[in-house]
């Protein structure tokens, strides 16, 4: 079992900044992902990461806005998004296979966060 904790999210302006993180309750060297889940809308994958720093990104809806990137020491994979735009609002969720193998399938992935926040206001 993986326990994810997210954080980073909130309130921002068009334009601005967050950082997420997620904090995982153990070493894995599996891959990570974030998706986001937008009111009545299905959840979409965002990014995801393997051990080596492999990335596969949804290109068409975050393509040099976001980064993803990840600290095994620290168990914890992060989520930079610049440039944001109102169409960004959503819950952010981290997410965690049982494989090293990234994929953009949110039913491929084993382990959830609780979902953090981010609003922007145009």
């Amino acid at each position: 079992q993986v326990q994810l904790v997210e954080s980073g999210g909130g309130l921002v302006q068009t334009g601005g900044s967050l950082r997420l993180s997620c904090v995982a309750s153990r070493r894995t060297l599996n891959a990570m992902g974030w998706f986001r889940q937008a009111p009545g809308k299905e959840r979409e994958f965002v990014a995801a990461i393997d051990w080596r720093g492999g990335i596969l990104t949804d290109a068409d809806s975050v393509k040099g806005r976001f980064t993803i990137s990840r600290d095994n020491a620290k168990n914890t994979v992060y989520l930079q998004m610049n440039s944001l735009k109102p169409e960004d609002t959503a819950v952010y969720y981290c997410a965690a296979r049982s494989s090293p193998v990234v994929v953009s399938t949110p039913e491929l992935y084993d382990y959830w966060g609780q979902g953090t926040q981010v609003t922007v206001s145009s």
